[in-house]
């Protein structure tokens, strides 16, 4: 089978052909759109390994299709992505981010196929954030997520909403491959990942979440049983006598809350979490503040002054990149015509002077349909950071249609 078929065929195929099904009937009042892009990576040293290279082109589309009927009771959504890199092989891959049926019923909604989910209020670091897979070779900042099938029963009360969700089929994480960038010394083996659970990626995941907003403070708090999302590694020998690693993928027992307040200018945050695994239990904590001036120097213009600070009880930054870090960042809303957003931000690790991470995000409308994004991102030159030489501008050109 093709390499770039391998994130999407784990727990899709019974969603997608459901899916076309129910599809099918409607496809002469769908709503169409589309996004494609060319982006690139400009490094700034060269390459550790000599597979890599300095500079890395890739392509990508992502369209869109809606169509909802029933007096908009019932509603689907396709999305599907692609992405095509100039050299790195794992990077080019093919994923449905959605596949969605939704039916509105009475304080309820069910929602049935291939989703996206996101729990969590933070900037830097997504703590309790568990339902999707990452997708790291489309961005290492953890935003891209892969599709999950799922079944998810929403009951609406006036003292909160109780999300049910049945997980079939887990996703794997991406990594690059021997020719990308932003990787360790040692290839990642994602063909023969590990698990502890003997149905492997055909475990059923289950998640129960309560949510609930009143005055300005919004809240959620939920129980996750299932395949951990973020795997560790397991050292092994290929075939050809090379030393690689193997993703390992245990079981684990999660709770989780994520809480804001919103105080007019104001804008306080916290997550935490309590994971029992394999090995161990610990708990996690991660959460700041928001000031918002608006109008900066009687312009427009607003700025956001951010500090989140995260901890873990692990305290071992090789388990986790936020086991003692404070973020300090800045927001800046231009309210222009083309909605022109900066957000910058510095990540330091509080038991290592010498590790942390600073990194640019900026985007603007070119005109109606383009629209411009950069990202800067540079790393401290630290022996707990394999990709300390891997210093890059990403510049992003999007077209929609």
């Amino acid at each position: 089978m093709f390499a770039w078929i391998k994130p999407f065929r784990q727990g899709h195929n019974i969603s997608l052909i459901i899916a076309f099904m129910v599809l099918s009937p409607f496809t002469h009042a769908l709503e169409v759109s589309t996004k494609v892009g060319i982006s690139t990576y400009l490094f700034q040293h060269e390459p550790l390994y000599s597979e890599q290279h300095r500079q890395q082109w890739s392509v990508l589309a992502e369209p869109e299709f809606y169509h909802s009927w029933n007096n908009d009771l019932d509603s689907i959504i396709f999305k599907p992505y692609a992405r095509v890199d100039q050299h790195d092989k794992e990077r080019t891959h093919f994923d449905i981010r959605e596949l969605m049926w939704l039916h509105v019923g009475t304080e309820w909604e069910l929602r049935t196929g291939i989703g996206k989910v996101f729990w969590g209020v933070n900037e830097a670091n997504h703590l309790v954030d568990i339902i999707n897979q990452d997708d790291q070779v489309d961005d290492i900042s953890g935003d891209p997520k892969l599709g999950q099938a799922m079944i998810n029963l929403s009951l609406i009360r006036d003292w909160g909403i109780i999300d049910f969700f049945i997980l079939p089929g887990f996703r794997e994480r991406t990594f690059s491959g021997a020719e990308g960038r932003l990787r360790g010394p040692l290839p990642i083996d994602t063909d023969h990942a590990e698990y502890e659970s003997s149905r492997e990626e055909k475990h059923i995941d289950f998640a129960l979440r309560w949510s609930y907003t009143f005055d300005d403070y919004d809240m959620g708090l939920y129980y996750f049983r299932g395949t951990n999302r973020d795997p560790g590694f397991l050292l092994r020998e290929s075939p050809k006598g090379e030393s690689n690693l193997i993703p390992y993928y245990d079981q684990i027992d999660q709770f989780g809350l994520d809480f804001q307040a919103t105080l007019e200018a104001w804008l306080w945050k916290l997550e935490i979490l309590h994971r029992k695994d394999e090995f161990d239990h610990f708990a996690a904590v991660s959460g700041g503040l928001e000031y918002t001036f608006v109008g900066v120097m009687d312009s427009v213009t607003d700025l956001g002054v951010i500090m989140e600070y995260s901890w873990d009880e692990r305290d071992d930054p090789r388990l986790s990149q936020f086991q003692n870090d404070l973020m300090l960042g800045a927001r800046f809303a231009f309210n222009d015509a083309q909605s022109t957003e900066i957000l910058a931000g510095l990540v330091q690790d509080l038991d290592y002077s010498e590790l942390r991470s600073f990194q640019i995000e900026a985007s603007r409308r070119l005109g109606d349909d383009w629209k411009l994004n950069l990202a800067l991102r540079l790393f401290s030159d630290h022996e707990l950071n394999p990709i300390s030489n891997d210093d890059h501008l990403q510049l992003t050109l999007e077209k929609y249609f």
